[in-house]
């Protein structure tokens, strides 16, 4: 009797699989692994994207052209490294982090990987940071609190240019929001914003599945 799924494979082979892509296709610089240790040796939390999903986010960012771009949640700066990989020279990312202490490791690290001219660390509450930004952004990035994804959203639907990106990190917060019934506030938060996102007209959305799940929409012209 044929399989009932014979698309599908098991959990431990699906985790065969992501090893073998991100060996294949993910080139992580020697000082992108030196931050990865630089949040372990701060006692910071382990909150990082993967390395497959820094480079997936980064090969959406160079795809659609980005220059200038936003994210919110620095802590110490390894997604900011993979974002400005999609930069041009001139171009700019602002990073917003409310903690100092991460703020100023991050800092180190720019300098570190010679990208300090290109990022702007921007220290405080991001709400309230978000209200002194103008200009249009290709690419937003969230990676902050989850209960705040919703209202980041919007300001992002605001000045984020047609045709460019938001991205929401923690999309599956551990596999968690498949469960409808959970109970943890920040999966309910997470299952709220990807509703929302899937539903909004002004977005042609979608989720990348690897590591925690990035959840993507491409503003519509």
């Amino acid at each position: 009797m044929p399989e009932k799924n014979p698309i599908t494979y098991p959990e431990s082979v699906q985790a065969s699989v992501a090893s073998y892509i991100t060996d294949l296709f993910v080139q992580e610089s020697d000082i992108q692994q030196q931050v990865r240790q630089s949040v372990i040796d701060n006692e910071m939390p382990q909150i990082d994207l993967r390395p497959q999903e820094g480079q997936f986010l980064m090969w959406m960012a160079r795809s659609i052209g980005a220059r200038r771009i936003l994210e919110v949640g620095t802590l110490a700066g390894y997604s900011a490294l993979w974002l400005a990989q999609a930069l041009p020279e001139d171009g700019e990312l602002i990073t917003l982090e409310a903690d100092s202490k991460h703020a100023r490791i991050a800092g180190e690290n720019f300098q570190k990987a010679g990208v300090h001219d290109r990022v702007k660390i921007m220290i405080g509450n991001a709400h309230e940071t978000l209200k002194t930004l103008s200009g249009e952004f290709d690419v937003m990035f969230i990676d902050a609190e989850k209960d705040g994804y919703l209202a980041y959203l919007e300001w992002g639907l605001d000045h984020v240019r047609p045709g460019g990106l938001i991205a929401g990190h923690n999309a599956l917060r551990h596999g968690q929001v498949a469960d409808p019934e959970n109970p943890d506030g920040f999966v309910r938060a997470m299952q709220a914003f990807n509703q929302h996102v899937a539903s909004e007209p002004r977005l042609l959305a979608t989720m990348y599945p690897g590591g925690d799940g990035l959840v993507m929409g491409l503003v519509r012209r």
